[in-house]
């Protein structure tokens, strides 16, 4: 008749359950803040207290991401700040988050469309 063997150290069942529920926890913190570091960018522009932006704002010409801005921040109830500001803020959001990713063209464009916010509202300045 084979002999059972016993392990040499005993586990309790909670020690067992609460390092699996910690490693648990831990994988998946893991893969949320993976998920969530490409995505909170988009989240704000999406839902920020600065502006309401129409869809697909930052894809045209300067003069129209420009007008665009304008418009937006000028309806918008959720800015707390005035309207020029939350334009300007919103575009140099966009443009800081891009990064690398960026074109230089498209940087180009997105640059020059503060020249073109400036004009909209009136401002002058660099």
């Amino acid at each position: 008749m084979p002999v059972k063997r016993q392990s040499r150290k005993k586990r309790s069942t909670r020690s067992t359950a609460s390092r699996s529920a910690s490693a648990r926890r831990e994988s998946s913190r893991k893969s949320s803040a993976k998920g969530r570091g490409r995505k909170w960018s988009s989240a704000v522009t999406r839902n920020s207290d600065a502006l309401d932006l129409e869809n697909r704002v930052f894809k045209g010409s300067a003069r129209t991401i420009a007008q665009s801005l304008k418009r937006s921040a000028e309806r918008s109830r959720r800015r707390k700040s005035s309207p020029y500001r939350s334009a300007m803020s919103m575009l140099t959001f966009y443009i800081n988050r891009a990064g690398k990713n960026l074109s230089a063209s498209r940087r180009r464009t997105l640059e020059s469309a503060k020249s073109e916010l400036r004009k909209a509202f009136g401002k002058t300045g660099s």
